[in-house]
Parts: C-alpha cells; sequence; structure tokens
C-alpha cells in the first residue's frame, strides 16, 4: 500500500483466475465486448477480468439458454473471471417503464415492452444461471440531484434488499458456496447513499455486516462533479474492510481512474474506452485524438508506438481513412486501443504502488492529462 495515498496493490482470486489490482474491467455487456474477440481481450488488451450485465443478459439470451450453454463462460469462449452487474442501475434509468416497491422492481423491457420484476433474489438466481465469478446484489441508483430525504429512504431499502439477497444466497449455494456450474461465486453488496456523506458512513457500516467477499460503491458518476465524487470515495473507502477489494461501478474518465486508486479503489468499469471509439475518438500514451482530424490525413506514423499492442501500430493515416469509409475494421482497432491503454493505465498504476513511487506517478498523470488529456 502507498504509504501516501490509499492506493493499494493487491490480488483478488476467483474461480476463473487471479486477477491483480488496481485493474480495469471492459465491459461486455452483452457477453460481448464490442468489436473485441475474447482472446485479443487476453493477449493483446490484457484484460483480466470483463464484466457482464445481467438486465441485458436476463433479456437476451435469456436465462434459459444461458443455462444450457453452461453459462456465460463457454457461451461466450471467455475462460476468465467475470463480474456481472445486477441491472439495477438500466431498471432505474427506464424512467416511467418502472415501478418500485419494497419487494423489488418491476419493468417493461426497452425491446419489447414487455413486463418483468427483478427482486434481490430473483436477481441472485439470474446471475447463478450467468455463471459469474462476482455477483451483484440489486439496489437502487438515484441520481446525484436528489435530496437527502429520498436518498436516506432509497440507501435504507438497498441495505435491506443486500441482507435479502445475501440470505437467499447462503440457503441455495452448494456446501462450498457452488453454483450451478460447480464454482462459488461471491456476491457484493453496494454503498450508496448519494452525495451525503452521513448516508454514505451508514450505508458501509452497515453492509459489513454482511461479512462479504468485496465491496462495491455505486451511484456515482451520475451527474456530480468530478470533485464530489472523489470526496465521496475518499470517506467511504475508509468503512470498508481493508482486506477486501473495493469495485467503484462506471468510472471513468483516466484522471478518475488514477484520482481513486489513489483513495482506496481495486476494480473499475467504464464504457468510455468502446463508446468513444464509436466516435473516432482515441486515448494514447501521448494523449486523446480524434483520428477524423484532417492532420491525420497523410500522417504515416504509428499511432502509438507506446502502447504496444499490435492494433496500436497501424498509421494515423490508415485508421482516419478506415473511418472516414465507415469499414467496420476501424471499430476493432479503434475499441482495442482505447482498452489496451485503460488496461495498460491500471498496470502502471499497481507497478509504481509495488515500486513506492505512485505519488510522483500520480502527479505525472495528472499533468500528462491536464495538458493532453
Amino acid at each position: 500500500m502507498c504509504p501516501e495515498t490509499g492506493a493499494r496493490a493487491g490480488v483478488v482470486q476467483t474461480p476463473h483466475g487471479a486477477i491483480e489490482t488496481p485493474m480495469f474491467m471492459p465491459v461486455g455487456t452483452l457477453g460481448t465486448v464490442k468489436a473485441v474477440a475474447p482472446r485479443t481481450l487476453r493477449a493483446e488488451v490484457g484484460a483480466q477480468i470483463i464484466l457482464g450485465n445481467t438486465y441485458h443478459l436476463y433479456l437476451r439470451p435469456g436465462r434459459e439458454v444461458l443455462r444450457a450453454a453452461g453459462g456465460l463462460h463457454p457461451f461466450m469462449r471467455w475462460d476468465g473471471p467475470i463480474l456481472t452487474d445486477s441491472g439495477g442501475f438500466q431498471v432505474f434509468s427506464l424512467a416511467g417503464l418502472r415501478t418500485l416497491s419494497e419487494e423489488g422492481v418491476t419493468f417493461r423491457s426497452h425491446l419489447d415492452g414487455s413486463a418483468h420484476t427483478f427482486t434481490p433474489e430473483s436477481v441472485v438466481d439470474t446471475q447463478r444461471d450467468i455463471g459469474s465469478d462476482i455477483m451483484m446484489v440489486l439496489d437502487e441508483c438515484p441520481p446525484a440531484t436528489v435530496d437527502e430525504a429520498y436518498a436516506r429512504t432509497s440507501n435504507a431499502r438497498t441495505v435491506r434488499w443486500a441482507h435479502r439477497a445475501f440470505a437467499h444466497l447462503r440457503s441455495t449455494a452448494g456446501p462450498g458456496g457452488e453454483g450451478h456450474y460447480g464454482h462459488a461465486q461471491a456476491l457484493f453488496p453496494i454503498v450508496q447513499g448519494a452525495v451525503y456523506p452521513d448516508l454514505r458512513r451508514e450505508s458501509a457500516r452497515a453492509l459489513v455486516d454482511l461479512d462479504a467477499d468485496g465491496y462495491a460503491i455505486g451511484g456515482l458518476s451520475v451527474g456530480e462533479a468530478p470533485e464530489v465524487m472523489y470526496e465521496t470515495v475518499a470517506l467511504t473507502t475508509p468503512e470498508l474492510p481493508a482486506d477486501r477489494p473495493r469495485y467503484l461501478m462506471g468510472v471513468g474518465t483516466p484522471i478518475d481512474l488514477i484520482e481513486n486508486t489513489a483513495r482506496g479503489i481495486d476494480l473499475f468499469d467504464c464504457v468510455m474506452p468502446t463508446r468513444n471509439a464509436r466516435t473516432a475518438t482515441l486515448f494514447t500514451t501521448e494523449g486523446q485524438m480524434n483520428v477524423r482530424n484532417a492532420k491525420w490525413k497523410a500522417d504515416f506514423s504509428p499511432l502509438d508506438p507506446g502502447l504496444g499492442a499490435y492494433h496500436a501500430q497501424f498509421s494515423k493515416s490508415y485508421l482516419r481513412h478506415l473511418t472516414i469509409a465507415d469499414e467496420p475494421l476501424f471499430m476493432e482497432i479503434a475499441s482495442v486501443v482505447n482498452l489496451a491503454f485503460y488496461v495498460g493505465l491500471m498496470k502502471d498504476a499497481r507497478r509504481a504502488i509495488l515500486e513506492g513511487r505512485f505519488p510522483a506517478w500520480r502527479r505525472e498523470w495528472a499533468e500528462r492529462v491536464r495538458r493532453r488529456l
């Protein structure tokens, strides 16, 4: 652990392999990281774990298909660890299409309008069918603008749901905690409380009683200023067990990853690398760039020789040609480059922590980000 900050380097053991932290998890919402094959994720991006989404996988291909396939690992041919979000964020984003109660949440599919219900217990069951190594409890993720009274009510319900989810898991798991496919599945509760410090502390303390294998922090990067996010993380992590992994959900920019690593976060995920790839915005070790810009038209230098990935060695001119011509290959190259940058950033952070130079490394990157990214 860094003696000047809260940054830590650890190892999370899962049935499908170890995860060296801090680590960024590529988002594979529907059982696929957009435009990137699992072999490429492992060999070139350097991903140790990926994330799937319970809401989307529940709707398609559906629990029956996943169960028949033996779970998501063989279905998508990924042999590494998988973490699944509970789908709560997606459900609560369906404004006007969902109804909340103490029992759970009833919602209408964004695909066909069909009605469905998620409860703390059914969300665990769905993730058992998926077979993920790390599961999330059902929670409510209110917007940053919610008032304190609602945040308190919402947070109390999320805590009750977490206790129900753990009770259900423990009553249905095998003698060694096994799920359907013979391996144990960890379940993380999610700290909520919006941007209210007292609620965040209350939430964390109530969830620590569950003695979970790890803890998630949700409800951030939903509209609040970055400084508020950092302050909220800084006051939450000391409330969580020091010997368990901490996962900050849905965050964020490169500087967000660095700053929250400094505050004791171990796992991150965000759609930004692949989403930005779709708009031709690339993250490189030399800075952020939009490869559609005309100045790259005859620039035959490698996109990012400092990254090391095969896909980063194509020329800027060639990548501009691909995106202007709307060639599908561009999405593969751009996605791999952005993901390799994010995963590499966290590997560099880990190395800096282990070598005792994290504070200097953090300052260097902060300055680089301010100048270019």
